[in-house]
């Protein structure tokens, strides 16, 4: 996985603060922590990140991040969730350089699909034995492209609301997006945490996709639905506003999560945008707003 990876007591803690890059056009910093929770022994999630060396690297492929948490139900949750997220970095790093992330990210997704389904088939031998969520968010420029399968999710926290980003791919929600179900009749319905679609599950799955413009002091937070299941998103806007240390804001939100349930696993990445440069874009490539 990425650098600054620590173990306590049979939980994966992982963390990292990424400094600006000199004459780049994106300045990013970012911390991530992933707990197994207070019941569970065995930790599903999965995260890992594509960061550029170079100010040419920030400009052609730019920051790659991506969150994944395994199917508890299935088989070999954590090696769909680990599978999934190696899957999409190793593609990023190996696609062209100026590729859009809006049709980079959705290919990526599909392939790393395709890869645990088959996984899954071999290893069982009679169907698809594996399955996890996603959520991956590309920055280049003064853009987010988040792409997502399940529930795992992405807020984007600017002036003191977060807001999200995301639409969690679960029955529940279908039902409420349909009319079915009123909206505080998804949040009571026992098929809210059931998924609709994930990855592994099928040959071919549907990826969402949405492209954000970011500005500097925004902050896009990823994260599993250990997280997300306890904590609000007025919780997740106080914290991040009121913790300057992303490292001591993801500490924060854990430890909520894990005091208010803590009953799954709790993965976040925290990514600010420290500056950003305007672009517009002519014929698919990017040119400088003045």
């Amino acid at each position: 996985m990425s650098h600054g990876e620590v173990f306590f007591r049979g939980m994966s803690r992982l963390g990292g603060i990424r400094p600006a890059l000199r004459n780049s056009m994106l300045h990013v910093e970012f911390s991530q922590l992933s707990d197994p929770g207070r019941i569970r022994k065995q930790n599903e999630d999965y995260l890992g990140n594509v960061l550029p060396e170079t100010p040419a690297e920030a400009r052609s492929r730019g920051w790659l991040f991506a969150l994944a948490d395994g199917v508890g139900g299935q088989q070999k949750g954590e090696v769909a969730s680990r599978a999934a997220v190696e899957s999409i970095l190793a593609g990023f790093r190996a696609a062209p350089g100026g590729e859009a992330h809006s049709s980079l990210l959705p290919r990526l997704v599909k392939a790393a699909n395709t890869q645990i389904y088959e996984r899954g088939l071999t290893d069982s031998g009679k169907g698809a034995g594996m399955a996890t969520t996603i959520v991956a968010c590309a920055l280049r420029f003064d853009r987010a492209v988040v792409a997502h399968v399940g529930d795992s999710r992405c807020y984007l926290v600017r002036r003191g609301n977060a807001s999200l980003l995301t639409r969690d791919h679960t029955f529940a929600n279908e039902q409420k997006r349909l009319g079915l179900l009123s909206a505080r009749e998804a949040t009571e319905a026992s098929t809210r945490h059931v998924l609709s679609r994930s990855l592994g599950s099928d040959l071919f799955v549907g990826v969402e996709t949405s492209e954000h413009q970011v500005h500097a002091g925004d902050v896009l937070l990823l994260c599993c639905d250990g997280l997300h299941g306890t904590v609000t998103s007025a919780d997740i806007a106080h914290l991040v506003a009121h913790n300057a240390d992303l490292k001591t804001a993801a500490e924060k939100l854990v430890a909520l999560a894990n005091e208010r349930d803590g009953s799954d696993n709790i993965s976040l990445q925290l990514i600010r945008i420290r500056a950003v440069e305007r672009v517009g874009m002519c014929r698919g490539r990017p040119y400088k707003l003045r």
